[in-house]
């Protein structure tokens, strides 16, 4: 058990934060010079100083920060984001083409494409397809169903395929039933609303998504948010809460809910659900699981973290979970008791007001889970965790500092230093690979990092080509900081 809640979140030198603070610094003097000369008239983008002029008197529509950020910082990388595909983002894609004349402003496309390996893709059990039965059926019921019923599922969106669907997906879980949404997203935003109130306490990770953290606001409900997946943390917080009650009333609150994801998309961590589990009964809450990283890629039969841990489905009250990742699909779901999902049916925005799920995309989900109830589905997984485990210890034998659990396919390779996120991004692509960098604000402003994204569809020979151009980009860039291979010399 004690490996599988293990990780390691390794603190750098301090040179290197003494470089990455100083690196802010010159960006942000930079960007002050650029802001001036914009106004003026000054340099390649003279446009903005037109633009400033044309909505002088206007409300900004973003605060002071955000702006000077988006300008000076963001503009200079925005060319390693929102890269188009033009193909099926498996083990490789083809990545169009683009080049920009006014410094990432606007770009334009070449009529070019690249072969590149996809190491950036949540693509964990290699069902980004479109061949094969999944992609077959898929189709053929679009066909005969359409792309959409413009409907809702409370009106005239429900059909046969997403009934299937969800008596498929309750037994592959072991629930008593599940409610199924169009958007992962809205799974989580629109639903949390449904579930707490102002009345109500939640307890959020602090590295809890987006879509989560969106939910838990439009609640209205008290937030209490701890450190992440520390348990005393979150106990010490749970305990004070109920000793104190609600604000200004002090009664004590109707329903506390604590809310944690499976595999947390940035740090490739895992939540300690047996302690969270524990927790919840000692104080009697309610637990929201968010499974969109876990479902598919942990447990033996790919249940997510709940069989990873060998604990009960019931001690979990809501299951929330897409299938975005794992399955080749979109869209997201609920599981849990009958009387929540159907209390869900009756609250939920994404219910009532969301067009309801594409009946090719049902198809797609159903395909999928039953292809990793067999034998194949369960060869996926084991290539999906001997790849994991391959690509970060490797890295960790390289020197670098990597966050996270080993069991956990989404490995976070820390660059620091923000003028070398872009760096590393493109001379990844030029070497013929695909990554993900991800900086401030997506994460705090001391950790910025390449996530690679590990899936059953790579090869062991298409990952020793990334991590051998991983050790040649690292030397150049000088990002192997950690200490534990020094250690590790050392010993030996």
């Amino acid at each position: 058990m004690s490996s599988k809640i293990e990780e390691e979140f390794e603190q750098p030198p301090l040179w290197v934060l003494v470089v990455m603070y100083t690196n802010y610094m010159a960006l942000y003097i930079f960007g002050y010079i650029a802001d001036f000369c914009r106004r003026w008239n000054i340099g390649k983008t003279k446009k903005m100083a037109q633009d400033h002029k044309r909505n002088k008197g206007f409300s900004p529509l973003h605060d002071e920060f955000a702006s000077f950020f988006t300008r000076n910082m963001y503009m200079r990388m925005r060319d390693r984001f929102n890269s188009p595909i033009q193909s099926v983002p498996g083990d490789t894609f083809e990545l169009m083409d683009r080049k920009s004349d006014d410094q990432n402003w606007t770009f334009y496309f070449t009529g070019k494409a690249k072969k590149s390996l996809n190491f950036g893709s949540y693509n964990y059990l290699g069902f980004a397809e479109n061949t094969g039965k999944c992609a077959e059926t898929a189709e053929k019921t679009t066909e005969e169903m359409s792309c959409t019923f413009s409907s809702p599922r409370s009106e005239l969106g429900t059909s046969k395929k997403h009934l299937e669907l969800e008596e498929i997906w309750s037994a592959f879980l072991g629930v008593e039933a599940t409610i199924t949404f169009g958007m992962g997203f809205a799974t989580n935003s629109l639903n949390i609303p449904a579930i707490a109130g102002p009345s109500c306490l939640i307890l959020s990770d602090e590295l809890n998504h987006a879509s989560l953290v969106l939910g838990i606001r439009l609640s209205g409900a008290k937030t209490i948010v701890y450190k992440h997946n520390d348990m005393q943390d979150l106990e010490n917080k749970i305990r004070n809460a109920i000793i104190n009650g609600q604000d200004r009333t002090f009664r004590p609150y109707k329903k506390i809910i604590i809310v944690v994801e499976g595999i947390y998309s940035m740090e490739g961590s895992v939540v300690n659900l047996p302690k969270v589990i524990e927790l919840k009964k000692k104080y009697n809450a309610y637990l929201y699981l968010d499974e969109a990283h876990s479902i598919g890629a942990l447990g033996s039969c790919g249940r997510g973290v709940v069989e990873h841990f060998d604990c009960d489905v019931n001690d979990v009250d809501i299951m929330m979970g897409t299938f975005t990742k794992s399955f080749g699909a979109a869209g997201g779901y609920i599981s849990g008791k009958k009387n929540i999902i159907n209390y869900l049916r009756k609250t939920s925005h994404a219910h009532k007001y969301a067009c309801s799920m594409s009946p090719g995309v049902c198809e797609q989900i159903i395909q999928a889970s039953g292809a990793v109830a067999s034998g194949q589905g369960k060869r996926r997984l084991v290539e999906l965790r001997e790849n994991a485990l391959h690509f970060r210890q490797r890295l960790k034998k390289m020197g670098f500092i990597v966050f996270g659990n080993d069991f956990s396919p989404v490995v976070p390779l820390l660059l620091y230093v923000p003028s070398k996120i872009a760096l590393f991004g493109r001379l990844m692509e030029e070497a013929g690979i695909a990554v993900v960098v991800v900086g401030f604000p997506a994460t705090p402003i001391e950790s910025s990092r390449v996530r690679f994204c590990l899936s059953a569809s790579h090869s062991r020979a298409q990952i020793d080509q990334c991590l051998k151009e991983i050790d040649r980009i690292g030397n150049i860039l000088q990002l192997k900081h950690s200490s534990q291979r020094k250690l590790t010399s050392n010993k030996s």
